[in-house]
């Protein structure tokens, strides 16, 4: 992880974009007032939010098991497709 400011970033932004998308290193760009920015590659973002979102889809997994060993689960009867 690199911090850089930002006159820095601005200067050199080629570089740190290609360090960032080549090396996958994350670029903090500090700013005034601790407005700070962070480049990263789009894939390594793109594997953040899904890890975000798998961690979202195992809490309700965990949520949901919680209410059926309290016994707030219901039992419901198949519904059958008539088209096949």
């Amino acid at each position: 992880m690199l911090a850089v400011n930002y006159s820095t970033i601005r200067n050199n932004l080629k570089s740190y974009c290609d360090q960032a998308t080549d090396n996958n290193e994350t670029v903090i760009v500090t700013r005034k007032n601790e407005k700070n920015i962070v480049i990263m590659s789009l894939e390594q973002y793109n594997l953040l939010t899904k890890a975000a979102r798998n961690t979202e889809y195992l809490a309700k997994i965990d949520r949901s098991i919680e209410q059926l060993e309290s016994g707030e689960g219901k039992a419901h009867e198949l519904i059958e497709d008539d088209d096949e």
